[in-house]
């Protein structure tokens, strides 16, 4: 079985851009939601302060991770006038070219860093699929 991977970015909201922000957001999770039903969670979130946005994401393999990217890339450039990406935290091990994908992403968005956390110990509950 593979391992999921967990992640999470944090984006800097352009001024007078948290409205649009908020719009975005609500457009590409329907998107994500309607074309990757493998996907296990995907949320958007913004700080008390409405100054940050941070994107959660649960993939249950590298795979998922690198059609998401594929499938969501021109929606991700929509944002680039509205925020300014600070990092990316990917736990587990993810692809070269999901690594390749992110580091890309990143740099589109405003040249945030790409950390990857090794996964040392613990579990996940996650629900079991038909056929694994």
């Amino acid at each position: 079985m593979t391992a999921p991977l967990y992640y999470i970015d944090r984006s800097d909201i352009r001024e007078g851009k948290l409205a649009d922000v908020r719009r975005g957001m609500h457009d590409l999770a329907a998107f994500v939601e309607t074309r990757e039903p493998q996907l296990i969670a995907y949320h958007f979130c913004i700080d008390e302060s409405e100054s940050t946005m941070t994107v959660v994401a649960v993939h249950p393999d590298s795979g998922s991770m690198e059609l998401h990217m594929k499938l969501g890339g021109p929606k991700f450039r929509d944002f680039g006038a509205l925020i300014r990406m600070r990092s990316i935290d990917v736990y587990g091990a993810p692809s070269p070219a999901v690594l390749a994908q992110l580091h890309r992403k990143a740099e589109m968005l405003g040249g945030g860093t790409v950390t990857l956390h090794t996964v040392e110990a613990g579990f996940s509950r996650l629900p079991s699929t038909p056929g694994h």
